[in-house]
């Protein structure tokens, strides 16, 4: 454990290091060194910005990670099961997926105003194709042994999603889930910086009108470590149970 922990430190120390000898050799506002840069963190944190910022993108992440995995599992499932249609939706799928994100969230703030269902909207609307294509392979994959074992025992529907789709689904909702989180915080602080008031995104604008480099690395710096934290203690303990029986079929 000991081990494993100091694995995931050492590119960080690495990295810090790098950023305080290239601060160092810069040696001006436009890099400021990372003591400085914590303790515009510190400040932050203390006066309750760093919390409340940090907490309004949490939030529309989560909002928007859960309404398009929803969304996008169903569609991928419902496509990748049924061939008509697939045919039918796969060139709306295409298209979606080839729209720039930056076009939806135009549009949809255009139509929409600046609120937080539109913000919300355009977020999930980027997200929803990307897993949909990724269930979709999955879908297809399914063992059709099982399936035919299922009839055979009449097995429910609530029985056969749960111990034949999902354990088979995993891989691929738990790739969508990697996928989809990284894609979601950079669609939302896009979202933030361009329509509205609070928000690490707007933030991060509010450091670039005022070119204060240590206020735009201090968000930075904590949006990683959240980013960081579910990397660790959610996404890879589900991608180390779901491939724990590889480990003992092979012992």
């Amino acid at each position: 454990m000991a081990a494993a922990s100091l694995r995931r430190v050492l590119p960080l120390l690495a990295l810090l290091l790098l950023w305080q000898l290239l601060a160092w050799w810069v040696s001006g506002p436009l890099l400021p060194a990372p003591v400085q840069v914590l303790g515009v963190l510190a400040q932050q944190a203390l006066s309750g910005e760093l919390w409340l910022h940090l907490g309004m993108t949490l939030a529309r992440v989560g909002v928007a990670f859960v309404l398009a995995m929803l969304l996008g599992v169903t569609l991928g499932v419902a496509m990748g099961r049924r061939p008509r249609l697939n045919a039918l939706l796969d060139p709306l799928l295409v298209t979606l997926l080839n729209v720039p994100a930056l076009v939806v969230i135009i549009l949809l703030y255009i139509w929409g105003g600046l609120n937080e269902l539109a913000a919300v909207a355009a977020v999930v609307i980027n997200k929803v194709p990307n897993v949909a294509v990724t269930l979709r392979e999955g879908a297809r994959s399914l063992d059709r042994q099982y399936q035919s074992l299922a009839r055979v025992y009449r097995l429910g529907r609530l029985t056969l999603l749960r111990d034949i789709w999902l354990p088979q689904l995993s891989p691929y909702l738990l790739a969508a889930s990697r996928s989809g989180l990284a894609l979601i915080w950079k669609i939302v602080l896009v979202v933030e910086l361009m329509g509205r008031s609070n928000g690490v995104g707007f933030q991060l604008h509010l450091g670039f009108q005022m070119f204060d480099v240590a206020l735009i690395l201090a968000y930075s710096l904590a949006f990683i470590a959240v980013v960081q934290a579910i990397e660790w203690w959610l996404l890879q303990p589900w991608e180390q149970r779901q491939n724990r029986w590889r480990t003992e079929a092979a012992l």
